[in-house]
């Protein structure tokens, strides 16, 4: 797995399916996609990144987020 951007932007995310996204957004405007399987993140296909702007995909809230794994 690549190295994250500390000083990048995260938001989460969770699709119509039940798959959830982890979204980092540099202040440059690169953006990378994770994605949680069996409890742990992995390199998400770039493809997956509009999936945040569909219309079954929500934001995750702040209880949900710390419910997540590191």
């Amino acid at each position: 797995m690549r190295p994250r951007d500390p000083d990048a932007i995260t938001n989460f995310f969770r699709t119509e399916l039940g798959k959830t996204l982890r979204i980092d957004e540099t202040d440059e405007g690169a953006i990378s996609v994770d994605i949680l399987k069996d409890g742990m993140w992995s390199e998400a296909p770039r493809g997956m990144i509009g999936l945040r702007i569909s219309p079954g995909c929500r934001r995750l809230t702040a209880a949900e987020i710390l419910a997540l794994p590191a």
